[in-house]
């Protein structure tokens, strides 16, 4: 064949050299490393700040631990939750601390964060946070994208909790599955959100005291009042049973709380005296009934007696049946759930009066040979029966986890008379992790009667 007639040979498609592949590769690697970063915060939201940072990439990629500054910004939906919310917690990179260190374009979609936000004040701990698989592409010596992380953790205590940026990891895809940690230098990061959580149903401490227990229609009482709202309007008035009478005064708390006022007494079928804030009535913000007799003069009849007799009101209290519980064993290796059944508690609510009661419950950590298990592993059951012939009728609480925050074991309702005797148990649940340290472990439940 003449050679000017030969047809041109076929090559095979270029590989990508070592080098190139390398190339690529050390490119998503940097990516990974220097891409720290702040809170895409929303409306409102939190504080950037800054802090040192301390990444160690793949060793395969061949690059040294690279040391920065992150700039980053903790935002949250809600920053006046209550005890037992939940709060959700955005981490996001805004400012990235550096740029794509190589010529080679990096593409979209390889950058999948985690981390960690770290909590301090009023309640400790991290909340873990995580990302989509998702970024813009990045040109060769390009500025790197930002990245978002969320996470939610439950509010357990009252009071200031701040919240600082903590530790985080990107994992790439790209070429290779890569993992690069980048941790706080000098920790804890700055703070960049504060909460304020209020409890949700704080204890009522208020009480109230009379100068006397009787007197006759049209007398006063002296009513004197401690640990109430200070400057708070209280209405003093008399109670015939579970109604309130016409009978009312009002008086204005103390700075401290107390107060001191008078009450006339008219009507002659009241059993006692409360004190309230607000508008009506309510367990939550009042105090009593004191016990009070109005005294019956009007004259015995020729051949008549008269009979009398008085009901005295009594306390609010509970017992149980034992203060241990031994829970089954488990198998290390294998873990599970850990049962047993809570000592019966009884109640007695002998107070005759209009409040309802709540019996809750929180459990410590499980604590055994060098290890623990987390509060937050023990549930329940509960179960509450009532007393025939009781005013009120008892209500279980709900089935779940009881931890360290607590839950409710048992519960009566306000009412126009309430009272009773009542009998709460529960099936426990301790779910123990598989590989937890032979031994012995124990936790402390703490019931509170309110």
């Amino acid at each position: 064949m003449d050679p000017t007639t030969r047809r041109p040979t076929r090559r095979a498609p270029r590989r990508p050299t070592r080098g190139r592949r390398w190339a690529a590769l050390l490119g998503a690697t940097a990516l990974a490393v220097s891409a720290g970063g702040a809170l895409a915060c929303p409306a409102g939201a939190a504080t950037n700040v800054d802090f040192a940072t301390h990444c160690i990439p793949p060793a395969v990629a061949g690059i040294p631990p690279i040391d920065g500054t992150t700039t980053a910004t903790v935002a949250v939906d809600n920053a006046s939750p209550k005890v037992g919310d939940t709060v959700t917690v955005t981490y996001t990179v805004v400012k990235p601390a550096a740029s794509n260190p190589t010529a080679i374009a990096l593409p979209a979609d390889i950058m999948t964060p985690t981390g960690k936000v770290t909590l301090g004040g009023a309640q400790t701990g991290d909340v873990t946070v995580a990302g989509p698989k998702k970024n813009d592409p990045v040109p060769g010596n390009g500025a790197f994208p930002s990245f978002s992380m969320t996470g939610t953790f439950k509010v357990t205590a009252p009071g200031a909790i701040t919240l600082s940026p903590g530790d985080y990891n990107i994992h790439t895809s790209y070429i290779l599955e890569l993992d690069t940690p980048c941790t706080v230098t000098n920790p804890p990061a700055p703070v960049s959100e504060t909460v304020t959580a209020t409890d949700a149903n704080p204890a009522n401490n208020r009480a109230i005291s009379l100068s006397s227990a009787s007197g006759n229609a049209g007398d006063s009482v002296t009513v004197s009042g401690s640990n109430f709202t200070p400057g708070a309007a209280v209405t003093l008035a008399g109670r015939s049973g579970g109604t309130q009478t016409s009978d009312t005064a009002t008086v204005t708390a103390g700075t401290d709380g107390a107060f001191s006022g008078s009450l006339v007494v008219s009507d002659r079928t009241t059993t006692g005296v409360v004190a309230y804030e607000g508008s009506a009535w309510s367990a939550a913000k009042g105090a009593g009934p004191a016990a009070y007799v109005v005294n019956d003069n009007t004259p015995v009849p020729d051949g008549s007696q008269k009979l009398t007799t008085t009901v005295k009101a009594g306390t609010l209290s509970m017992s149980q049946a034992g203060d241990s519980v031994a829970l089954s064993a488990v198998d290390f290796g294998k873990g599970g759930a850990s049962t047993g059944a809570l000592n019966s508690v009884t109640v007695k609510d002998f107070r005759g009066g209009p409040a309802g009661w709540s019996l809750t419950g929180k459990v410590t950590d499980f604590t055994g040979p060098g290890a623990k298990i987390d509060a937050g592993k023990l549930s329940w059951t509960p179960a509450c029966t009532t007393k025939a012939g009781s005013p009120s009728t008892c209500r279980a609480g709900s089935a779940g986890t009881v931890g360290s925050s607590g839950a409710t074991l048992a519960s009566t309702p306000d009412g126009t008379l309430t009272g009773g005797e009542f009998t709460a148990d529960a099936g426990l649940s301790l779910d123990v992790p598989a590989f937890t340290p032979p031994g012995s472990y124990a936790g402390v439940l703490t019931l509170t009667l309110t």
